[in-house]
């Protein structure tokens, strides 16, 4: 049997080049989308970050805009959760402050540390890393683990 050479669908060949075209177009957003941020915060970096990067890994595994933009919405979410935990950890974990605007106390001895604080409690740290934020219970003021 012989092939017979057929000529190719034409509005195949368009969908295929639409499909590609797409991909471009949502590929060349997300890339932009960096560029054009105006968002400071880390849930918006997040955000974007995650927009672009799922639309990225969307495009690439569907092969279509559909794809991506799934995968920019799935990336967007789980970057501003992740943002937002970041925002908050630079917040400080005690009255929304950042954990530099707290006082150190002063060690007194294996384990204990004196509160900044009047009437400068002793409290015991023992199991709490350097640098952590400490509640004085006498005084519920917050002060750093030297």
């Amino acid at each position: 049997m012989q092939e017979v050479n057929r000529p190719s669908d034409p509005k195949s060949e368009s969908q295929h080049t639409m499909k590609k075209q797409n991909l471009l177009i949502v590929s060349a957003l997300a890339v932009s989308s960096f560029t054009l941020t105006s968002c400071d915060t880390p849930t918006g970096q997040g955000a974007g970050w995650g927009a672009a990067t799922g639309a990225v890994i969307g495009a690439a595994t569907t092969g279509d805009a559909r794809g991506a933009a799934r995968g920019a919405a799935i990336g967007a979410a789980t970057g501003a959760i992740i943002g937002a935990s970041v925002e908050a950890d630079e917040r400080g974990y005690y009255d929304g402050h950042p954990s530099n605007y707290y006082p150190y106390g002063r060690r007194v001895g294996r384990g204990l540390v004196e509160s900044p604080y009047p009437p400068h409690a002793v409290v015991n740290v023992r199991g709490i890393p350097r640098d952590a934020l400490v509640r004085d219970p006498s005084s519920g003021r917050v002060f750093r683990k030297p």
